[in-house]
């Protein structure tokens, strides 16, 4: 019996590739590089699966050359890269890939929080330079965590991973969200506004999806509103931030400093951001575990079995 076609979009980690090609038959290899939208066409047009990737645009144009597709297994947990509209419409199950990356981007939020609060990579690159004198009483001198205040706008899976471990350092948390969320026992966690969140915040940590709503949620208005003092960190999605107020605000010294993984136009990077000696780039991290990306893997490959076989994709979205 002929194996169902699988179309990767981008190449996974090795333990994936090598179960999708002893399960399924690849339309053809995947690169490590995005693909272009006639790729993407060609593979679409011949794949009843598909895994693709955040970078990957999937509209209805896309869509209406798939024929034979029936689910398409998003590699993240956000889906704004897709019309899951559209592909219902076609009788196209979405999945994602829900729980799994939660941790690890917890703990890129908290080694961002950490690197732009006690310059750390302005040490590293100093001390590369060679020209560090040695230690002085002055220098390079950062600011603390212990016993501040916490924002996170956001507080779905991952804003609450980060909101434990904000425990160890004693910091009470203050979080905006759509509903209450479950305080575990002697944790310090309010429900605020948002302009509460914003003014009373030393570090604002940003976990919210991308939609018509959230997009530039944080803008000019927004960052008046924070603490001089105060720092912002976004893990979720580039265009949550307006990019372009944000570098005035850093600039100005509106905000002392920002850690970002995300960006509002990946993968371009609005150009005095890297110039920028108080804030702190990462390239999309979030999930770049091993574990974590391999995790991810598997559970496409859940999904795209059960909905092959007939069945309901355990971690449909839309």
């Amino acid at each position: 019996m002929a194996r169902s076609k699988i179309y990767c979009a981008r190449v996974l980690p090795d333990p994936i590739m090598t179960a999708i090609r002893a399960r399924y038959a690849l339309v053809h290899e995947p690169p490590d590089h995005s693909p272009s939208r006639p790729d993407l066409q060609q593979g679409f047009s011949q794949a009843d699966a598909v895994i693709t990737t955040l970078t990957e645009c999937v509209d209805d144009t896309l869509l209406a050359c798939a024929p034979r597709l029936k689910i398409i297994a998003n590699y993240a947990v956000g889906y704004n890269n897709i019309d899951v509209f559209a592909a219902g419409q076609r009788g196209i199950v979405v999945s994602n890939t829900p729980d799994i990356l939660t941790d690890a981007t917890a703990d890129l939020t908290w080694a961002l929080l950490l690197a732009v609060t006690r310059r750390v990579v302005e040490g590293d690159r100093w001390l590369r330079t060679g020209q560090w004198p040695g230690w002085a009483p002055t220098q390079m001198l950062g600011g603390n965590l212990t016993g501040k205040t916490l924002g996170i706008i956001g507080m779905g899976r991952i804003g609450q991973a980060v909101a434990l471990r904000a425990a160890g350092f004693r910091m009470p948390v203050l979080y905006t969200s759509r509903r209450p969320v479950a305080i575990p026992a002697g944790l310090s966690w309010t429900q605020c506004s948002l302009d509460e969140v914003l003014t009373q915040s030393d570090f604002l940590s940003l976990h919210v999806p991308l939609t018509d709503t959230t997009r530039h949620l944080i803008g000019a208005h927004e960052l008046q509103n924070m603490k001089p003092t105060a720092y912002l960190l976004n893990t979720s999605r580039g265009a949550v931030i307006d990019e372009a107020a944000l570098v005035i605000a850093l600039k100005t010294g509106r905000i002392a400093g920002a850690g970002l993984d995300v960006y509002e136009h990946e993968p371009a990077v609005h150009a005095t951001l890297s110039r920028l000696s108080n804030v702190v780039l990462l390239p999309h991290l979030g999930s770049a575990t091993l574990e974590t990306r391999i995790r991810m893997g598997m559970i496409c490959l859940t999904n795209i079995a059960a909905v092959l076989s007939g069945n309901p994709a355990p971690n449909q979205v839309g």
